[in-house]
């Protein structure tokens, strides 16, 4: 369920120091190192694709039975539960059609010691013994939303009702009680193998209390379902109704709406893991703000996070930022390959459900596939594209030490997109007319790579130091950091 939008107080937070778009001489040889790394082929995943390393590779089905040495008569007894995701739905030439997405499973019954041992493999430089209590708790937990046994093959039915916990206006970026709409929806097929269910499915417009649902090409009001699965009380969600026309915002949640620092695995561990998910600086007020003065603005979070750990990254939401619909990984989408496609892949999809809005979207230089599909997303569907927004935290935090490369955005006209340190460089923008850049935020953008130490991605009149290099370079290059850490 939705919960209302945390209450914010107006603060002042101090600007962070800035290093600028291009990395400065001062950065570590590290970065240098990490950049040679990626032209080498070794590039890390985890940073390319913006899931932490320790959140790929999770055990799944028999493989999670058998170190659990769990019985089959032992998870038969064992409640089947639903991970339901907030959904979306689009007007089409026979009334709304509602996706519906998430997860069968059953979790089961593990003791606290062995919680401790699993929650173990999983930190870096400590253990869960080290940790304070309320941390302890909190890696149990996820622990145990890792070692869950997804169940193929199961029919889901899903209830409809309008939503009425929320009052209109101030809450769930603005969003209405849907009139009408009560019914029961049985998915089509079962659960794939890994327990996912992923579909549309078209809502009859059955009267209610308010009427009938309004149509999406009659209406700018986004309309809010509740969508509970039948046969547990863990399969409860808030749908949205969302028009035809409109600016719907897509925005990516580690490092632009929380603190992750997945670009530092230990720190990136311990607050996914086991700290309280804590706002990045002042965003919630921007969140807030863009709720209160945009009309019927669609929020849509999209995470390449695994499922198993959805739950986790839903609840800060909906207690910190404005309510919206939720794309996250699906386990049949499980390597690396397919990891670095996923986000395209979940873009696409909404992008194709809604020709006719426009979109908003935010996220942070730390992931590759962000660098590479957000321009892409404008070529792809021109006039789609209204704003990108993206923190720069190489010039933000000096933990990130990882290059990025901006060589997507050429050709993108400037006033579409912007390179931002704090969350008060995007206030005072008319994102809804269009306004996306704040002339007063230097940018640098010399479309190639950038964030390296020693200034070596800065242009220069005899070119630009970027992924086409020569293979000279690279091997001086690789000299100088031999002769910097020993290894010649």
């Amino acid at each position: 369920m939705i919960t209302a939008r945390a209450k914010l107080s107006d603060r002042a937070p101090a600007r962070v120091y800035e290093r600028g778009v291009v990395s400065s001489i001062e950065s570590s040889i590290e970065g240098l190192g990490s950049y040679l790394s990626s032209v080498l082929g070794t590039y890390p995943s985890y940073v390319a694709s913006g899931v932490p390393n320790f959140f790929q590779n999770f055990p799944t089905g028999s493989a999670v039975e058998s170190s659990l040495g769990i019985s089959d008569d032992d998870l038969a007894a064992t409640p089947t539960q639903v991970l339901n995701i907030p959904g979306y739905a689009n007007w089409t030439d026979q009334g709304w059609n509602l996706r519906y997405h998430g997860n069968v499973f059953k979790q089961p019954n593990i003791s606290e010691s062995k919680l401790d041992d699993l929650a173990n493999g999983f930190l870096i430089g400590t253990s869960i013994q080290q940790l304070p209590p309320a941390e302890q708790t909190q890696a149990r937990n996820l622990t145990a939303e890792i070692y869950v046994v997804q169940q193929g093959g199961v029919n889901v039915t899903m209830n409809i009702e309008p939503d009425s916990s929320q009052s209109m206006g101030g809450t769930s970026s603005g969003a209405s009680t849907a009139g009408g709409g009560a019914q029961n929806v049985t998915l089509v097929g079962e659960t794939t193998p890994e327990g996912d269910f992923d579909q549309f499915l078209p809502l009859k417009n059955i009267s209610g209390p308010g009427g009938f649902l309004l149509p999406g090409n009659d209406t700018t009001t986004i309309q809010r379902v509740n969508v509970y699965a039948q046969g547990t009380d863990t399969g409860n969600a808030t749908s949205y109704l969302v028009p035809e026309a409109g600016l719907t915002i897509v925005s990516d949640i580690d490092d632009i709406l929380r603190i992750t620092r997945i670009y530092q695995p230990a720190d990136g561990l311990l607050n996914s893991f086991a700290k309280a998910y804590v706002p990045w600086m002042n965003m919630p007020e921007i969140y807030a703000n863009w709720s209160k003065s945009i009309p019927d603005f669609h929020f849509h979070y999209l995470t390449t996070t695994p499922e198993q750990v959805t739950r986790n990254y839903m609840n800060f939401i909906y207690n910190t930022y404005p309510g919206g619909s939720f794309d996250t990984r699906p386990l049949n989408f499980s390597d690396v390959s397919a990891t670095l496609s996923i986000r395209k892949y979940l873009l696409e999809k909404v992008f194709q459900t809604y020709p006719k809005r426009k979109f908003i979207l935010i996220a942070d230089t730390s992931n590759s596939d962000v660098m590479r599909d957000y321009p892409a997303m404008a070529t792809e569907f021109p006039g789609q594209v209204q704003c990108i927004f993206l923190r720069n935290t190489t010039a933000t935090d000096s933990g990130d030490q990882f290059p990025y490369d901006t060589s997507g955005f050429k050709g993108l006209n400037q006033s579409m997109y912007m390179f931002f340190l704090v969350p008060d460089d995007l206030t005072n923008l008319d994102i809804l007319n269009g306004q996306c850049y704040n002339t007063t935020i230097k940018q640098n953008v010399t479309f190639s790579e950038q964030g390296l130490p020693f200034g070596l991605s800065k242009k220069s009149t005899a070119g630009r130091v970027d992924a086409g290099w020569n293979g000279l370079f690279v091997a001086g290059l690789v000299m100088v950091l031999g002769s910097f850490m020993g290894l010649l």
